[in-house]
């Protein structure tokens, strides 16, 4: 049985006193992503790893013989493989061009190495790091955060693209629900914006740099013409004026890169948790 859940709570996130505080909103979804760069798989909670970051989020990478990761930005053969988790039993099943295998998530990955070589076509490593995983952002390595009213407001952007769609593409660890778009761009400014999530402390820290991915379909690696001309012309034009413009050297920026502060290891993110913000 494959660990999949979609789950809708409400809960209360309070901003400043002006603004926000009459709004219900609620956490729409938390993803990790075991493997990076392959598909992510949806939770009703997660653990703040000894890391910093969501325990099994990214925990395995595949990287090629010098030692680079294998993914996306590199290779647009990975828009390909899909990935479904039995995170219970700790398995993998991955499915490409008509081939499928089940793999179990542990440390020795040989089988698996195998099937992703002759898949790449060329010799592949899967490595794991269980405390700090691998994260995109090395500097601020929490979850991140992205709002589903920006899903939205930026699938509106482009024709045939769904806010769904745009979800797999960006690929966030947190959606929050019923807040306006944009609305994570409160949370950070410098040097760094806290709020909590239920019992969980957090920093914002900067908006996300983005990479090709998102230009791509994320099943078939398809180049959307023009995404990212496009995305930057209107992210210019609907920027909030919450956000902390200086903050964007360029307008190819997305979601809220994140820290947590070793204090809270162990602690669990649950859907439905109330949000505060910390530094009014």
């Amino acid at each position: 049985m494959h660990l999949r859940h979609s789950i809708r709570l409400r809960f209360i996130i309070r901003h400043s006193p002006s603004e926000f505080t009459r709004n219900q909103s609620f956490l729409d979804r938390i993803a990790i992503y075991p493997i990076k760069s392959l598909d992510g798989v949806a939770l009703s909670e997660a653990r703040v790893s000894s890391g910093g970051g969501l325990a099994h989020d990214r925990e395995f990478a595949v990287v090629d013989g010098r030692g680079n990761f294998v993914n996306g930005k590199r290779n647009a053969r990975v828009h390909l493989l899909r990935a479904s988790y039995d995170l219970e039993v700790r398995e993998v099943t991955l499915q490409a061009e008509g081939r499928q295998a089940h793999f179990r998530l542990d440390d020795d990955c040989r089988e698996m190495e195998a099937w992703l070589s002759d898949f790449f076509g060329f010799s592949v490593q899967v490595l794991r790091n269980s405390v700090n995983g691998f994260p995109d952002d090395t500097e601020a390595w929490g979850p991140t955060v992205l709002g589903a009213g920006t899903l939205e407001e930026v699938g509106s952007w482009f024709d045939g693209l769904s806010a769904e769609e745009v979800r797999v593409r960006f690929r966030p660890n947190l959606v929050i629900g019923g807040a306006p778009a944009f609305w994570e761009d409160r949370l950070y400014g410098g040097p760094g914006v806290g709020f909590e999530v239920g019992e969980v402390r957090f920093e914002g820290v900067n908006p996300c740099q983005r990479c090709v991915v998102p230009t791509r379909d994320p099943s078939t690696g398809k180049v959307y013409a023009k995404f990212q001309k496009r995305f930057m012309e209107r992210r210019r034009e609907t920027l909030p004026p919450w956000a902390a413009a200086s903050r964007f050297d360029h307008f190819y920026r997305l979601s809220v890169n994140t820290r947590i502060p070793p204090s809270e290891a162990g602690k669990v993110l649950r859907v439905g948790d109330e949000v505060r913000m910390i530094n009014v």
